[in-house]
């Protein structure tokens, strides 16, 4: 991602679409979500099985999941090569607290007029394996729209584009570990994987490391989203408590009055309580 908080074009894009509107292959928008929907159960049940015969809890996505039609496609097949992290930081930006202005974190003030739908503050920490506090942590984030359509060329689906939201931000943790956003509730929106798919309501987010080797990137949901059960991509998470953990928590204290919604997000980056974290893809 460029200096400008509202490019969203290059990786974070690619990401982005690699994610949610494109899929290849020949079972491309084919299957229904009955189908769909008997192959997650079918995966889900011989998960538990093998749990109660002693195998280890899932914590992390599974590299094919089946009913999630790209992941067969898209996840690598050859062994990862190691890169000279020093080499390559010397051709990446870099970001330090004189880059990213604190305005950048909230997504509803970066055009003329105010956006459309509900307003939210997405608060959380970033923590370690052992509840540290992570800071100087950069933490990207782009979404939808309220109306479920991104700004991108790649997004046709007829959903209308709100010209007062592009759907990016991005801020650095403080010495608590601690980040906030200021945005608009996604809307969910559909997708390709098969007949009548439908991503639940979500906002990406992007964390660096030490260094730009280190990037990993993740979503955030919110409670009680009907398509949680219908989704491929949530549901490629075969343990339940490894997706409650991308799920926000409502809190009335972030809630602002006659402002804004607000829910609490914590992200943990080692451990058995690590948040689920997507694979990226080979070269």
């Amino acid at each position: 991602m460029e200096n400008d908080p509202m490019d969203v074009s290059g990786e974070m894009a690619d990401d982005l679409f690699r994610n949610s509107h494109v899929v290849e292959g020949p079972d491309s928008a084919q299957a229904s979500q009955d189908e769909i929907s008997a192959e997650i159960g079918q995966l889900h049940a011989a998960y538990r099985k093998g749990v109660e015969d002693g195998a280890a809890e899932e914590t992390q996505p599974r590299l094919d999941f089946r009913p999630y039609r790209s992941s067969i496609l898209r996840h690598p097949t050859k062994d990862p090569h190691h890169t000279d992290p020093e080499t390559i930081e010397l051709w990446s930006p870099a970001f330090g607290h004189q880059d990213v202005h604190p305005l950048e974190a909230d997504l509803t003030i970066q055009h003329n007029g105010e956006p459309l739908g509900e307003r939210i503050i997405v608060r959380g920490r970033v923590l370690d394996g052992d509840g540290r506090p992570v800071s100087g942590q950069l933490i990207e984030v782009w979404q939808a729209n309220s109306a479920g359509r991104y700004i991108h060329k790649r997004d046709q689906h007829p959903a209308p584009i709100d010209p007062n939201f592009t759907g990016v931000g991005r801020a650095i943790t403080g010495a608590d570990g601690s980040y906030e956003f200021t945005t608009i509730k996604p809307g969910p929106y559909p997708w390709k994987n098969h007949y009548n798919a439908w991503r639940p309501a979500h906002i990406h987010f992007s964390l660096f490391g030490t260094d730009f080797t280190q990037r990993m990137i993740t979503q955030m949901y919110f409670p009680g989203d009907p398509l949680f059960a219908l989704d491929p991509i949530y549901q490629s998470i075969t343990d339940q408590k490894a997706r409650d953990r991308l799920v926000a928590t409502y809190d009335h204290n972030i809630t602002s009055h006659e402002w804004a919604t607000g829910y609490n997000w914590d992200i943990v980056l080692t451990g058995s309580n690590r948040t689920w974290m997507e694979e990226e893809d080979a070269e």
